[in-house]
C-alpha cells in the first residue's frame, strides 16, 4: 500500500485540477502561478480596459478638481492615476493637476499605487498594509468625513459601497473615471470558460475584480446560460475572489466566495492550493487510495490523467462507492454518448488503462460496474 513518508507526490497542489482566469491585468501571472502548482488553466479575460483620455468626464473631473481643490484624494490603481495625469497633460493641464494635489491628503490603496504617486512627484500620507479599499475606507469613516470634499479615482465603474458610504457619511465625492471596463472584444473564450462551468469540467474560477465578475454573470445571462452558470458556482465549481469588493456581483446572486486574507494573488493562489484538494473525494479501493480529482485521479499519490469521458464514468461509480451502477445509467453520464452501451464499454476500458490498477473497478456480469470498495469501508459508504 502507498506510504506518503516513503513516497512523497511528485506532482503540484492543484494537479488534475482545471482553474479559470478571468483576469484581463495580471492574467499570464496569475496563470503562471497556478500551473506552476500543477493547475491546468483556462485564459477567459472577462473584460478589457479602455483608457479615456480623450473621455468628457474624465477632462470634466480634472478641471472640477484644478478649480476647487478636494480635502483627500484617494487613489485605487496605479495604471489608473498614471492614466490620469497622462491625460491631464495631453489636455495641457498636468502642471496645474499635479500643483493642486501637492496641497492634498493623498491615500494610496497599496504598493504599486504609491509607486505612480511618488514618480508623478507627490506624497501619499498613508497606505493600507492589506492592499484593501475596505480598510481606507474604514479609516476615513473612522476619522470623519462630514464636510469634507474627496477626489476618488475609480476602478472602471462606480466602487460599489465605496463612494455610497463616504456620501452617507457626509462627504462630497467628486469621482475620477480614468478608465473603464468593456466586455472583450473576443468572446470566445469567455463563452468557453462558461460552458466550461455548467459542464462541470472547471474546478474553479478566478476573479480579482468586480466588473470581471459582473461582466462574466451578464454574458452568461445573454445566452440564456445564467441559472445554469449560478448552478455550478453555487454547488460544483468554486468561485475564488481576490477580496470581498470583488465578490459582491457573485454574492449579490447567491454564489458562496472564498477569499484570501490578504488581498493579492499569491494568497489566492494558496488558498487554492488547500481549498481544491479538500474538496478531492479520497476513497480506499482495493487496496488503493483513489483521489478524484477535476481531470485526474490520484492513486496511491500518483497523478493519473484520465479522458473526460473517463472521468464522467468514475465520478458516477464514485457517487456510490461499492454499489453496482448500471451501463445504462453510465452511458447517460457519458458526454454525448448517445444510446449506444457499447460505448460505456469502451470508456470503462480506456478509464482502467488510464488509471493503472485495472481491479480497481469490478465488472458485474449482466448488471453494470462497481468500485471495489474495501471491506473496512463499505459499512460508511454502504448506507448511499
Amino acid at each position: 500500500m502507498y506510504d506518503e513518508q516513503e513516497q512523497p507526490p511528485q506532482h503540484g497542489p492543484l494537479a488534475g485540477f482545471t482553474v479559470g482566469v478571468t483576469a484581463a491585468r495580471r492574467a499570464d501571472e496569475l496563470g503562471a502561478l497556478l500551473e506552476r502548482r500543477g493547475a491546468a488553466v483556462l485564459h477567459a479575460p472577462a473584460l478589457r480596459i479602455v483608457p479615456l483620455s480623450d473621455d468628457s468626464e474624465l477632462l470634466a473631473a480634472t478641471k472640477d478638481i484644478i478649480g476647487q481643490a478636494p480635502d483627500i484624494a484617494v487613489a485605487t490603481t496605479a495604471i489608473g492615476f498614471r492614466g490620469w495625469v497622462e491625460a491631464a497633460d495631453g489636455w495641457g493641464l498636468g502642471e496645474d493637476l499635479l500643483a493642486r494635489l501637492r496641497g492634498v491628503r493623498i491615500l494610496a490603496r497599496g504598493p504599486k499605487v504609491k509607486g505612480a504617486i511618488r514618480a508623478a512627484g507627490l506624497t501619499e500620507e498613508w497606505s493600507p498594509a492589506s492592499e484593501s479599499l475596505a480598510e481606507v475606507l474604514d479609516r476615513l469613516l473612522e476619522e470623519g468625513v462630514d464636510g469634507l470634499r474627496l477626489a476618488v479615482q475609480l476602478h472602471g465603474e462606480p466602487l460599489p459601497g465605496f463612494v455610497e458610504s463616504l456620501r452617507a457619511g457626509g462627504a462630497e465625492v467628486v469621482g475620477v473615471p480614468v478608465y473603464r471596463w468593456l466586455p472583450p472584444e473576443d468572446l470566445g473564450p469567455v463563452d468557453r470558460l462558461i460552458d466550461g462551468c455548467v459542464a462541470r469540467s472547471l474546478d474553479a474560477v478566478t476573479f480579482t475584480s468586480a466588473p470581471a465578475a459582473a461582466s462574466l454573470l451578464s454574458r452568461a445571462q445573454e445566452r440564456g446560460l445564467l441559472d445554469d452558470l449560478l448552478a455550478a458556482l453555487g454547488h460544483d465549481v468554486l468561485s475564488a475572489c481576490v477580496g470581498p469588493v470583488t465578490a459582491l456581483p457573485l454574492q449579490a446572486r447567491g454564489v458562496d466566495t472564498v477569499q484570501p486574507e490578504r488581498f493579492r494573488l499569491g494568497p489566492l493562489v494558496q488558498l487554492l492550493c488547500r481549498e481544491l484538494p479538500a474538496r478531492a473525494r479520497a476513497l480506499p479501493v482495493a487496496g488503493h487510495r483513489v483521489e478524484i480529482r477535476g481531470h485526474a485521479a490520484l492513486v496511491d499519490g500518483a497523478l493519473r490523467p484520465v479522458p473526460p469521458a473517463g472521468m464522467a464514468l468514475l465520478r458516477a461509480l464514485s457517487r456510490r462507492p461499492g454499489w453496482v451502477v448500471s451501463r445504462a445509467e453510465l452511458l447517460r453520464a457519458l458526454p454525448g454518448a448517445g444510446r449506444d452501451e457499447h460505448a460505456v464499454e469502451t470508456a470503462m476500458a480506456r478509464l482502467r488503462s488510464a488509471l493503472g490498477a485495472p481491479k480497481l473497478i469490478q465488472t458485474v456480469v449482466k448488471r453494470g460496474y462497481r468500485l471495489a470498495l474495501d471491506p473496512a469501508a463499505e459499512s460508511k459508504y454502504g448506507e448511499g
